[in-house]
């Protein structure tokens, strides 16, 4: 089901909690002879990442901040978003030595420089920015794209159905991490 507003919170999830717990006596549930039990899942969707500016242009929506961002394009990206401590480039990760480093700033070639060598040449990095000045060729450990066109390129557009898959739900807790980039995720027992 899909709620608007706060319904699912003040009607639904209370009374989806006593037919679990065996106290809601709805008529179904006095025929079935419904002793209890069970769970669900519900999810809270976060803004749109993209909108289209006043220009007609598709830009970063502002409700996101810096953080919601690099979560979001690490999990369009394929990227376990983990930011580092030390690393003020690193948001994530793919392997040991591929990292990710999201921002909407525009990337002049000195930047560029000095970020490819904190990465050093050991460690590849993709890095999605607003603008960059130079040809990405230049730096053999960067890949650099940007935003918001390479998350358009991994957007589904006009498509009459967006059904979400609830066959296979996540399981484990880090598979209900990776779920909650794009929303809450919350599992009541």
């Amino acid at each position: 089901m899909i709620e608007l507003e706060d319904t699912c919170y003040t009607h639904i999830i209370p009374r989806l909690k006593k037919v679990i717990d065996g106290g809601d006596h709805w008529a179904i549930t006095k025929a079935a002879n419904w002793k209890g039990g069970g769970g669900f899942r519900y999810y809270s969707l976060v803004p749109s990442l993209l909108e289209r500016n006043k220009w007609d242009n598709w830009v970063v929506n502002k409700d996101y901040n810096a953080k919601m961002l690099s979560e979001a394009i690490c999990k369009l990206e394929r990227f376990e978003y983990e930011p580092s401590e030390v690393e003020w480039w690193n948001h994530g990760n793919s392997t040991k030595s591929d990292f990710i480093y999201v921002m909407t700033q525009n990337l002049s070639v000195e930047k560029l420089q000095q970020i490819s060598d904190e990465a050093g040449g050991d460690k590849t990095l993709l890095i999605c920015c607003g603008t960059f000045r130079c040809k990405s060729e230049r730096f053999p450990n960067l890949t650099i794209k940007k935003l918001p066109k390479m998350a358009l390129s991994c957007c589904e557009l006009a498509h009459d159905d967006y059904s979400l898959n609830v066959e296979n739900l996540p399981q484990n807790e880090k598979e209900l991490e990776q779920e909650n980039l794009f929303g809450n995720v919350r599992e009541e027992q």
